[in-house]
């Protein structure tokens, strides 16, 4: 081994607290990427496999009866490789000691065997008998949820009529990986389930037989899935389709692409701000490092060593760095990944998961760190190797040496001598005062990043259900209703209010964009059901006119004033042009709303309903959903309570781990920049120090000029972190909007004290290990001449 690389391992173990607590911030970074790189990557591998194997549909549509024979001519569509149709029904249903409302779907598949489509992976149990008109497999999801299981039974109401269902099996389905109930946007799996009856049965109970009501296709190799949806919807438009649906817009499928968009999005930005702060580390070490042996270079260049050589010598120190902190950071993102990915089975209920480090995962660690490493430190090394062996031998060139501002305007006497000289120090180096500042700043904005994430999501809950939707229950019906239903509900015991509510399925058009959504049709003054602008303050929705949501709105290029086709997918299946009134605020979810009685005319329905929105008296509410589940048209009763928690249990639950995962590496980067500054500045300032024992100050003194003045920085620090904090949370959001969420940026002032907390603790944990340095400093051997 050369005596230069021997060199090199003597530094790292002197500095091995500095270089330790630098691979702490590389291994965050890397973990980051590589947790959620791999999981993402898994998922997506998993989810393709799973289609393929179980034969996903490519293109959806449903209708209100269609007959058998159509399905000779869908055959027919250009590109359309298979055709399946089936019969599908809501129902309504009863769980053994389950005492809340419960609605589920029933899919129809052949008796005895897998439907073409769409097909069953059986975790347990069997597929249904032919003739065996009470079997049911039921979705994994559902039967956890209640503890059902093959032999188990549950009581649905069928078109009607009370029926007994014998569980047979569990099972999963590619189209099912999220059970979302109609109309929701997130999965509840104790209160909606999706199970399998066979054909027969079911289409006996709906007088379905030699009929169907959903259809899916699956493509010929190199279709067009528009072209075929756009034909589909021409066959099936005489016989109610509301408009063909492509895999993309399937509710399952949609709600896992945008958690997976989310989750890229997450993966390039977040290790890249990990990454930046262990380069802006290593600058700061290797610049110091660098300023406190420049005799060393010089000896090294007057031995014979080139620049180069000597440019090597500290790459290779930071190499070394950075290589400790990519191993450790993919061993622990493939642990922490196959936890966040067996999270996500949770929710995504894949038979199997297919999770592994693939190579250019790797590859792409080894690019990042070594990057960050060589940005860091080549200012740094191009100074080193620029330094001439006469200059090097020299000491540096003694500070400058005056009163500072406080004393020259008169303010001596208010302060010690120590505290003078700690505003001395920062005011003779105020650039070196200001990275240090910096980096402990980049720690805390971190650290506010993290914990955005919770404030934000507690801020989308307290708006959407408690300022805009402020229902109760929710009332479904299958069809659209009379307003006698209205009268009906108001009447029952526990109703306090009801309000009625229209759904309409429609396609927005406005020049070459267009997008496919519901249009919710409210009263003139609603009260449970309110649509609220951006300063969330109540819209009052005009006789006529449309109001959509901002980010709809975006979607369509349309601002106020503007008009917009409706083309209705229901009812009269109009088109017509609607003025846009302006933009609502709405965090969950894309929507558009209407005067109730406008919509009415436009459907061409008359005076319907699609439900109620209710107000209760606690007290009544198990009586009053007991007489809303005996009606045959009520086909979903959902509470806000229960949707609240369905929230926080499916995307909040992931979203709130990452962000502890996210504060904990935060809270590492944070130590690792307070006491990298704080063991940096004692080798500075060891012999300075030193002296000023031998001159008989104190050990307390000595330390308080050194830990204050680390101190103060740690405090001028926090303003800029939550500064930074603010800028990186808003800089996040925007690639993290989606058609589900749109994440404002919203911080409360638990989050800035937490961050301040966390800072503080780590420069106190630092002091501590400064001071016992401090209390060790050998006096004779930092006193002795260095040049």
């Amino acid at each position: 081994m050369k005596a230069i690389d021997r060199k090199m391992l003597r530094d790292l173990r002197a500095m091995w607290g500095q270089a330790l607590a630098i691979a702490f911030v590389i291994v965050s970074g890397v973990a980051t990427f590589v947790t959620m790189t791999a999981t993402m990557d898994s998922l997506q591998r998993t989810l393709a496999t799973y289609y393929a194997d179980y034969r996903f549909a490519d293109a959806f549509a449903s209708v209100r009866r269609a007959p058998e024979q159509l399905q000779n001519r869908l055959r027919q569509i250009e590109g359309v490789g298979q055709v399946q149709t089936r019969v599908m029904a809501a129902v309504n249903l009863e769980v053994p000691g389950f005492g809340e409302p419960v609605t589920g779907q029933i899919v129809s598949i052949p008796e005895g065997k897998q439907p073409v489509l769409n097909q069953l992976f059986i975790r347990e149990g069997r597929l249904v008998r032919p003739g065996r008109e009470d079997e049911v497999l039921l979705n994994e999801a559902f039967a956890e949820a209640h503890g059902l299981e093959p032999g188990s039974t549950l009581t649905a109401i069928i078109n009607g009529r009370r029926k007994t269902l014998a569980v047979v099996g569990i099972a999963l389905s590619p189209e099912f990986l999220m059970q979302i109930q109609p109309g929701s946007l997130f999965p509840d799996p104790q209160r909606f389930g999706v199970m399998w009856m066979g054909r027969p049965a079911l289409a006996a109970a709906y007088d379905m037989e030699g009929a169907f009501n959903d259809v899916n296709i699956a493509l010929a190799p190199g279709a067009d899935v528009r072209e075929v949806v756009a034909q589909l919807d021409v066959l099936l438009k005489p016989y109610g389709s509301q408009g063909g649906q492509e895999r993309a817009d399937q509710p399952s499928h949609f709600y896992i692409t945008e958690e997976f968009r989310q989750l890229r999005s997450m993966a390039t930005i977040l290790p890249v701000i990990f990454l930046a702060v262990a380069a802006f580390l290593l600058n700061i070490v290797v610049t110091r490092l660098i300023g406190t042996q420049r005799e060393q270079i010089a000896v090294l260049k007057a031995f014979g060593y080139s620049s180069t050589d000597v440019g090597w010598h500290f790459v290779k120190m930071v190499l070394v760095i950075a290589a400790v902190g990519a191993v450790g950071g993919t061993v622990l993102g493939l642990w922490m990944g196959n936890g966040m990915a067996n999270l996500y089975m949770e929710f995504y209920r894949f038979p199997y998961l297919d999770y592994t480090l693939r190579l250019p995962v790797f590859f792409a660690v080894l690019a990042l760190t070594t990057g960050a490493a060589l940005v860091g430190v080549i200012r740094a090394v191009r100074r080193a190797v620029k330094l001439p062996p006469a200059e090097a031998m020299r000491p540096a060139p003694p500070a400058n040496y005056r009163p500072t501002l406080v004393e020259r305007i008169g303010l001596k006497h208010l302060f010690d001598q120590p505290t003078r000289m700690i505003a001395r120090n920062l005011e003779r180096q105020p650039i070196k005062a200001l990275l240090t500042i910096i980096g402990m700043a980049a720690s805390g904005a971190i650290l506010v990043l993290g914990l955005f994430f919770s404030d934000a999501f507690d801020y989308i809950i307290d708006v959407q259900y408690g300022m805009a939707e402020r229902a109760d229950l929710t009332v479904t019906f299958n069809q659209p209703t009379s307003t006698a239903a209205l009268y009906e509900v108001q009447a029952m015991p526990g109703v306090l209010y009801a309000e009625p509510f229209r759904a309409v399925p429609v396609r927005l058009h406005h020049h070459h964009r267009s997008y496919e959504t519901g249009i919710s049709g409210i009263p003139d003054r609603p009260y449970l059901r309110r649509v609220l602008n951006r300063d969330l303050d109540p819209i009052s929705i005009p006789p006529e006119g449309l109001v959509l949501t901002d980010r709809l709105a975006a979607k369509l290029d349309i601002e106020a004033g503007d008009q917009v086709l409706v083309e209705v997918l229901e009812g009269s299946r109009r088109t017509i042009a609607v003025p846009v009134i302006a933009p609502a605020q709405q965090y969950i979810g894309l929507g558009a709303y209407m005067n109730l009685n406008q919509l009415n005319r436009i459907a061409g329905n008359g005076a319907a309903l699609s439900g109620v929105l209710v107000a209760i008296d606690a007290r009544y509410e198990d009586q009053l959903v007991d007489a809303l589940q005996e009606r045959p048209r009520v086909a979903s009763i959902v509470s806000q309570e229960r949707i609240i928690e369905s929230v926080y249990e499916t995307s909040g639950q992931s979203t709130l781990t990452f962000a502890f995962i996210l504060t904990l590496f935060a809270g590492v980067i944070a130590f690792g920049v307070v006491y990298n500054s704080a063991r940096i500045t004692l080798a500075e300032r060891d012999r300075e120090l030193a002296s000023l024992r031998v001159l008989g100050f104190t050990r307390n003194e000595i330390a308080y000029i050194l830990l204050g003045e680390l101190a103060l920085l740690t405090l001028l620090s926090l303003p800029v972190a939550f500064a930074l904090g603010a800028l990186l949370s808003a800089a996040t959001v925007e690639s993290l909007q989606t058609d589900l969420y749109e994440f404002p940026v919203v911080l409360g002032r638990g989050t800035f004290a937490y961050a301040a907390v966390v800072v503080l603790s780590a420069a106190a944990i630092s002091a501590l290990i400064i001071r016992r340095m401090l209390n060790k400093l050998d006096l004779v051997g930092v006193l002795k001449t260095r040049e």
